[in-house]
């Protein structure tokens, strides 16, 4: 899967809170532009970004399933849940 075809944010260099309200708002567009799949820049570092994220994710109700991409572990792929007509 290649990862440059789907819409992405980078949230390197903004700090927890920011990088979460940031996703929201991505997802928000994304939902209603009915994008399957996005992918989500956090990084490696620390990890406190990813986990952030993960937290995030892991609440909203419009997500039907993300991973960590295995060729780099600094994105997360996040595939959208939409509700058949």
């Amino acid at each position: 899967m290649i990862l440059s075809s789907y819409p992405s944010i980078d949230l390197h260099g903004m700090d927890r809170e920011y990088a979460t309200f940031k996703v929201k708002e991505f997802i928000d567009d994304c939902y209603k532009l009915k994008y399957e799949y996005i992918v989500i820049i956090h990084g490696i570092g620390t990890g406190i970004l990813k986990n952030a994220v993960n937290l995030y994710l892991k609440k909203d109700k419009r997500v039907l399933e993300y991973k960590l991409d295995f060729m780099n572990p600094g994105c997360t792929l996040v595939r959208l849940k939409f509700d058949n007509p």
